[in-house]
């Protein structure tokens, strides 16, 4: 063990913010899932989502674009696309550019579904913070979500 690696387990400031950042990440989780479960997103699978969350961010792709950006082989994002065009959710139309290419959208029903899900997973939270948090509680959670930004800002 070198120096600094001892100065790390014995520094008792390096170890506390080891301790919180180990449980930030567990309680993020933990939140991530509430909020996965609030959102009442049926049967689609994480790959769905993702497309889907992708497609809503950065808007109209290919196939190929968006296995790229997932990291998946355009084989794979096809069959996810496949099961997002039945479910409605997405449509295709022909590249101008290109006329082999289908450039992929949401459906309206798809961005009014996307509305509803972030509506329910808002509305469990506001719920959440008026009945779970006094009110000197829910102004330390406004300091918190601040400091959060700035983790994830830097």
């Amino acid at each position: 063990m070198n120096t600094n690696e001892k100065t790390q387990h014995t520094d008792p400031e390096v170890a506390h913010a080891h301790a919180v950042a180990g449980e930030l990440r567990v309680v993020l989780g933990k939140l991530k899932r509430r909020l996965r479960e609030e959102a009442n997103l049926g049967e689609f699978t994480l790959s769905q989502m993702s497309a889907l969350s992708r497609l809503e961010r950065e808007g109209p792709a290919t196939v190929t674009t968006l296995a790229r950006a997932e990291g998946v082989r355009p084989q794979s994002m096809g069959a996810t696309v496949s099961a997002l065009e039945a479910a409605g959710f997405v449509t295709g139309t022909p590249d101008p550019a290109d006329g082999r290419q289908t450039i992929l959208s949401l459906t309206d029903a798809c961005r009014e579904w996307i509305k509803a899900s972030r509506a329910a997973r808002e509305d469990w939270l506001f719920r959440a913070i008026r009945t779970k948090l006094t009110s000197a509680e829910q102004e330390e959670l406004v300091t918190t979500v601040a400091l959060l930004n700035r983790l994830v800002d830097s």
